[in-house]
């Protein structure tokens, strides 16, 4: 008996026993407020600029009538269609690249003081923050973060903490 006791402690790691005793404070809500406020800052006016302009020169380069017809036709929705398209595309990477590769940090994260974890402790892995992402993009998904957890936590099985 005591043999499947060292066993099982072996085969589940360390990191999972200690996380177990690990408590974790949650963000607070004008922290998970602050991330938002900068993530969506450095995504709407850093990084949207920079795929708009790679998107808009691809489409000049490979589609020049369309492009021309785009930027000369105000009654067309293919612009708010392609904004739109990016924004998402944009939303996506930015979170689930920073969240798996920054180990569970985004900028505003990172400036808060604050991480992405799994209920469990552990780090997040792609799974985790591509779901997270794909939950933020739910319709009225932000207006979740007034509860005690998010959809995008809850839904996932994840949580932000105090990480400092």
């Amino acid at each position: 008996m005591e043999e499947q006791n060292t066993q099982t402690i072996g085969e589940t790691g360390l990191a999972e026993e200690l996380g177990s005793f690990i408590q974790y404070q949650q963000a607070s809500l004008g922290q998970r407020f602050l991330n938002y406020v900068i993530d969506n800052l450095l995504m709407r006016f850093g990084l949207s600029y920079v795929t708009g302009t790679l998107a808009g020169a691809f489409l000049a380069a490979v589609l020049p009538d369309y492009a021309q017809k785009i930027i000369y036709d105000r009654t067309s929705f293919d612009l708010l269609f392609i904004g739109y398209v990016i924004a998402i595309f944009n939303y996506i990477i930015y979170y689930t690249f920073c969240e798996k590769v920054f180990k569970g940090y985004t900028l505003g994260k990172l400036i808060t003081g604050t991480k992405a974890i799994r209920e469990d402790g552990l780090e997040l892995n792609f799974k985790d923050a591509i779901l997270r992402s794909l939950a933020r993009l739910v319709p009225f998904e932000p207006f979740s973060a007034f509860s005690y957890r998010p959809w995008h936590d809850r839904w996932t099985k994840t949580m932000v903490v105090k990480a400092r």
